[in-house]
């Protein structure tokens, strides 16, 4: 629904809503920006599923990704750089396992994305924070 300038009030069949800015305001995300965000979401859900599954002690995941899009209308994603930063004594095989299954298996977004840009994965494991 248009709520203003560029700004629209999307209502998913949850019923849960979220604000969208496609204007230059930028005073909510952008369509463009909530992809990379859907991305993200659903691959780090998958990722924290299968490392509880293997019984991976991880402190902490975040996700992020950045795209180059196409200069030509519609401007799609044409690259994706997915990072991956996890604390905790993870076993690396175990973190490499479980991204190259969200990859292949279950994260729907990453497969649609995946029919018109070359998605990149990097893993950064870091050391835990002392308590203090």
């Amino acid at each position: 629904m248009w709520i203003g300038t560029d700004r629209f009030l999307g209502e998913a069949s949850s019923g849960h809503a979220i604000v969208v800015d496609a204007g230059r305001e930028k005073s909510a995300s952008s369509p463009v920006e909530l992809v990379l965000i859907a991305l993200c979401g659903c691959t780090a859900s998958d990722v924290v599923s299968i490392l509880r599954k293997k019984r991976e002690p991880f402190t902490r995941l975040e996700v992020s990704a950045t795209g180059e899009r196409a200069t030509t209308y519609p401007q799609v994603f044409t690259s994706i750089r997915i990072k991956y930063k996890i604390w905790g004594k993870v076993a690396p095989h175990a973190i490499e396992h479980a991204v190259k299954l969200s990859e292949e298996k279950y994260c729907s977004v990453s497969a649609m994305l995946a029919k018109s840009a070359k998605i990149e994965f990097v893993i950064e494991q870091a050391e835990d924070e002392p308590v203090t």
